[in-house]
């Protein structure tokens, strides 16, 4: 059975801002139906889950994921929705928020989010075949996966999907955000990498590191 992890920052039922959280509920649950072991990653918004959902919430593991040069606490916390399980990835600091975007430490917030992601697979013992990465909040995964966790075998064999919702965020930072959020180094810091008008690009990182890029619509294409 083909195993899938579908990593974004929203999903409904639980919290969404536009079409981004649609089809993060709407897919898994196509592909579910259709035989897939699919599963769902999203950040735990402790402020925006809906009480019925919250209350069925279990605790499934604890760790802790080096961001720059501070050891920050992941939480994951479990439910299952129509047979899909769902990873919430808690940590209070980043998402204890009144609103999912728009902070001055996104950059912080959703690069700890993807390695935390990453990072997540080894604690949980679940490789995905297909490890489905939307927009920008997680493209910068296809990058992390041959840049700092390249040496893991485990991680070796995943396959790596980015779905286009929303072009118009694409995930811009400073270069810096390369030692104080994820701790690599430069080697793909280019034109053929993820660097861009001497900024970081997350979006373009994702495109060009992803083994298939999709777009969310034929005529978004």
């Amino acid at each position: 059975m083909t195993k899938v992890l579908f990593a974004a920052a929203e999903g409904a039922p639980f919290y969404k801002t536009g079409g981004l959280g649609d089809v993060a509920y709407a897919l898994p649950q196509a592909l579910h139906q259709a035989g897939v072991d699919v599963r769902v990653v999203l950040p735990y918004y402790g402020k925006k889950m809906p009480t019925q959902y919250a209350a069925k919430l279990k605790d499934r593991a604890q760790f802790t994921v080096q961001v720059g040069n501070q050891a920050k606490y992941v939480g994951i916390k479990t439910l299952s929705l129509n047979g899909v399980p769902y990873y919430l990835i808690d940590n209070e600091e980043f998402f204890g928020r009144d609103g999912l975007y728009g902070y001055w430490d996104d950059g912080g917030r959703f690069g700890f989010f993807q390695m935390a992601i990453i990072e997540m697979l080894q604690v949980l013992d679940f490789f995905p075949d297909v490890l489905h990465v939307n927009d920008w909040h997680t493209a910068f995964i296809p990058v992390l996966l041959r840049d700092k966790y390249a040496w893991i075998e485990a991680y070796q064999g995943i396959k790596t999907e980015l779905t286009i919702h929303n072009l118009q965020f694409q995930g811009w930072f400073p270069a810096s955000i390369l030692d104080t959020v994820f701790g690599i180094g430069r080697q793909f810091f280019n034109d053929d990498g993820f660097a861009q008008d001497g900024q970081v690009n997350w979006l373009k990182g994702g495109i060009n590191f992803a083994d298939l890029v999709t777009t969310v619509s034929p005529t978004y294409a």
